[in-house]
């Protein structure tokens, strides 16, 4: 069995809602952001309306670099759900955002062999439907 079948629903597209809708309107056209608290300083993600650290509400939307740092991974070989049955096996990540916060994520364009925790990645977006999600891909030089 290959693909979803029609009218299936695909779980790896987002549902934007009225606060999110800039997070993913930013994902579409390529950036990624994330949020930082005026009051105590510190960046996080996932998107929140308060900060996760002070509980403040006094937060704002801000661009990340996209670079990032591999922090952990699991090469997942089976899952079930469209489309991840098609993109097995993947890499299912966390990394850590070049300003702070540590997010989940998948590695594309790298070999197993090649992962290492520490080694530098850097942002790009894969189409999920209608929108676009943040993967990460090796920095390389050059």
């Amino acid at each position: 069995m290959s693909g979803a079948p029609q009218g299936s629903p695909r779980h790896d597209e987002p549902e934007a809602d009225a606060f999110t809708q800039t997070y993913w309107d930013a994902a579409a056209r390529g950036r990624l952001l994330i949020r930082r608290c005026a009051a105590c300083g510190r960046a996080h993600h996932y998107p929140r309306e308060f900060c996760p650290h002070c509980w403040s509400d006094d937060v704002v939307w801000e661009a990340a670099s996209g670079r990032a740092t591999l922090y952990t991974w699991s090469v997942v070989h089976r899952n079930d759900p469209p489309p991840f049955r098609d993109r097995t096996p993947y890499v299912a990540a966390v990394v850590d955002l070049a300003e702070g916060p540590r997010m989940m994520t998948e590695v594309v364009e790298c070999e197993e062999a090649e992962l290492r925790v520490g080694m530098g990645l850097r942002a790009t977006f894969r189409a999920a439907g209608a929108a676009a999600v943040p993967v990460f891909l090796p920095w390389r030089r050059g």
